[in-house]
């Protein structure tokens, strides 16, 4: 009978050898990796890893944008409308109510659409105006990386002007893959929407809010308090576009009678109805604030 290893020599029976084992690496240990314990680790990654792609892509400033995921392009949405309206000839008499539902979400849809395709052609300006500039990746435009607002901004910047422009997509159950028009070396997944959030203010220069729901309104008012606060030390030009939606969603009038923030907050942002008005504004504004490109150690927060 051979005899039993042994675990210090690991040598086992008559001529024979076993290596001990060698444990796995703690960094190469995916449950470790997956853990609770380690969630500070995955937090680390997610700064450090796009920190070290935008350096060595050169990516110091960015346009971000935000607005509702639920935007479409206005040709799909005609075409949709155009097909409900054959299918309602059907019914002379009453409409039934599905199609008299499925019409009136068409007809808001056509609103938003109108929003998609004013959001990619200021991205396009905007992006065009950078390049002219011939000074590298300037004033690069970011956003979400999602559908609506978001996709039609990157479809500006690259289908429109060909140039390069950012995605920070966040992994959600119910959220579809990120749109097409990212540039795949600026294509980022999050886990972490604070780690999100850090990357969408880091490096932002400019920010323009279209018309959307929580999230978008999430992010308008973290991003004003960050500046009212000064906590983002550096300019940074806001716009809500779209007169007719936030005239009729948000009065911050109210928050100056109240007495809740001074008259003075109320320049932090501005209010533009078109891509040209929009585009001119933000020319002037980041002109007159960054006239050469940001170093890396001047980016702060």
């Amino acid at each position: 009978m051979p005899d039993p290893i042994n675990a210090e020599s690991g040598v086992g029976g008559p001529g024979v050898f076993v290596p001990p084992k060698r444990a796995q690496k703690a960094y190469l240990n995916p449950n470790f990796l997956k853990s609770r314990d380690a969630r500070i680790i995955r937090m680390m990654c997610e700064y450090l890893e796009p920190l070290q792609r935008f350096q060595r892509l050169d990516v110091r400033e960015t346009i971000v944008f935000f607005g509702s995921a639920r935007a479409r392009p206005p040709v799909a949405v005609k075409t949709d409308y155009a097909a409900a309206q054959e299918e309602k000839k059907k019914y002379p008499g009453k409409i039934p109510k599905a199609l008299r539902e499925k019409l009136a979400k068409l007809e808001g849809d056509m609103k938003l659409a109108i929003y998609y395709e004013e959001a990619a052609e200021l991205s396009a300006l905007l992006t065009q105006w950078a390049k002219s500039l011939g000074q590298g990746k300037r004033f690069v435009i970011c956003s979400g990386g999602g559908p609506g607002i978001m996709e039609a901004a990157n479809r500006g910047a690259s289908e429109r002007a060909g140039g390069p422009t950012v995605g920070l997509a966040i992994s959600l159950p119910t959220e579809e893959a990120p749109n097409p028009f990212i540039t795949p070396d600026l294509l980022f997944e999050f886990h972490y929407f604070f780690m999100r959030k850090l990357w969408f203010a880091y490096l932002a220069c400019a920010l323009v809010i279209f018309p959307g729901g929580f999230g978008t309104m999430d992010e308008l008012f973290e991003i004003l308090t960050l500046v009212q606060t000064r906590k983002i030390g550096r300019p940074l030009p806001i716009i809500l576009y779209g007169k007719k939606f936030w005239g009729e969603f948000l009065d911050l009038q109210a928050l100056v009678r109240w007495g809740t923030i001074s008259p003075r907050d109320l320049n932090l942002f501005k209010v533009c109805d078109s891509p040209k008005e929009a585009f001119e504004h933000l020319k002037k504004e980041l002109l007159l604030r960054y006239p050469k490109p940001q170093a890396w150690n001047q980016v702060n927060m």
